[in-house]
């Protein structure tokens, strides 16, 4: 069993050095790998973004496909011989000019096929970007043919290909109901597993998004506004919980490069059953009806007198939590979860924590308390033991540690 810290611990070294707990060099050599960390992910990050509007610039800058085949070819063989012959120093050109080569020849076959042979394109995008990503994987974990990043890339945009494909499917056949459900939990395996082996967390943390969308639960965005909707919030709660539990129990079992990722996906789930909670505190829920309840019938002439009659119907037989019920659940869970994450160490679900309890307080300023001083002397006065029993519970905990 590993038992890896479950965070990265946060020090002021220069403190540290003079309490002579470390040695000035010691200070010096943390300082510079965090440097160091830090300056890689700022060229990794630019490199990335450069490949990508390169890549698809170029695309449809040159809008023929005889073209973008014939540039792409020639620039992922000359990034290739560069990778093979050029040596370190010029190992970054080579990264780019594969990448970006590789990145014309399936991003524009992609664009094609949609653009030209719409109903055949699932057909081919489908198997076709499993198998490059299949064969990039294979490369990527047992080693050969390019460096890492050209692999991890490339299998990147195989998936990405295979999941448009999936998506131009959906589409063409018009499936509803368990089969979408379905293929949003897919997509998601399929992020999750890409993400552990590229060691991407940004890709395992984008698995979140199709695993949310299981319930419907996403963004939306209109004029000057970004709309986050959740219409089944406790059954989401539910799900992101079971998420959380799952990953923080994987995290203490596995070694760091895969504990990296379920925290990540831990930290996400999170972040989104709290933004569920909010929706629950500001409207309530009527749990499962957008699911199984009667739901208005677009293609009948079904009258909105006629539906409203079966929603109040099935709401009599659901089980409904109000508004004002929510918000003092989730304000008991978050002074919970404060309290857990801060003696486990636990900084990422202990900001996260910190950050909704605060929308939460300033949501329900204006929404409910605005009027009622009654409810801040309430507060006010509650808060003093409870920090009062966490400061107690601290030492406790340090005294049996020790």
């Amino acid at each position: 069993m590993f038992t890896e810290s479950p965070m990265h611990t946060l020090a002021d070294t220069r403190q540290l050095a003079l309490d002579g707990i470390i040695t000035e060099e010691q200070a010096r050599l943390i300082d510079a790998r965090a440097r160091e960390a830090m300056v890689a992910m700022g060229i990794n990050t630019l490199l990335g973004a450069g490949i990508l509007a390169a890549t698809l610039g170029t695309i449809f800058w040159l809008a023929s496909a005889s073209a973008v085949a014939l540039f792409g070819s020639v620039l992922l063989a000359a990034g290739l011989l560069i990778l093979a012959r050029g040596g370190a120093l010029y190992r970054m050109f080579g990264n780019a000019g594969a990448l970006i080569g590789a990145g014309m020849l399936i991003g524009g076959a992609g664009i094609e096929l949609v653009d030209k042979h719409f109903t055949l394109a699932p057909i081919v995008m489908l198997p076709g970007g499993a198998l490059v990503a299949l064969i990039a994987g294979r490369a990527l974990l047992r080693g050969g043919l390019t460096t890492r990043f050209v692999q991890g890339a490339i299998l990147l945009m195989g998936l990405a290909l295979h999941l448009a494909g999936l998506t131009l499917l959906l589409e063409q056949t018009q499936v509803t109901g368990p089969l979408v459900a379905l293929s949003y939990a897919y997509t998601a395996f399929l992020l999750v597993v890409a993400g552990w082996a590229t060691d991407v967390r940004l890709v395992t943390a984008l698995a979140l998004v199709p695993f949310a969308q299981m319930l419907s639960t996403g963004t939306s965005y209109f004029h000057a506004s970004y709309v986050f909707m959740s219409p089944e919030p406790t059954l989401s709660i539910l799900q992101m919980g079971l998420l959380v539990a799952a990953m923080i129990w994987l995290g203490s079992r596995v070694q760091e490069r895969t504990a990296r990722h379920s925290r990540i996906l831990a930290t996400i789930g999170f972040i989104v059953a709290n933004l569920c909670a909010l929706v629950g505190s500001l409207w309530g829920d009527v749990v499962g009806e957008t699911l199984w309840g009667p739901g208005y019938d677009w293609a009948s002439d079904q009258s909105y007198e006629a539906y409203e009659a079966a929603r109040q119907a099935f709401e009599a037989k659901a089980l409904v939590i109000s508004a004002d019920a929510y918000a003092i659940l989730w304000a008991i869970a978050l002074v919970a979860i404060i309290a857990w994450a801060a003696q486990s160490g636990r900084r990422a679900l202990f900001n996260a924590s910190m950050t909704f309890a605060a929308i939460h307080a300033y949501t329900q300023m204006f929404e409910s308390f605005a009027d009622e001083p009654l409810a801040y002397v309430i507060g006010g006065f509650a808060a003093i033991p409870l920090a009062w029993g966490m400061w107690r519970l601290n030492l406790r905990l340090a005294a049996r540690s020790a």
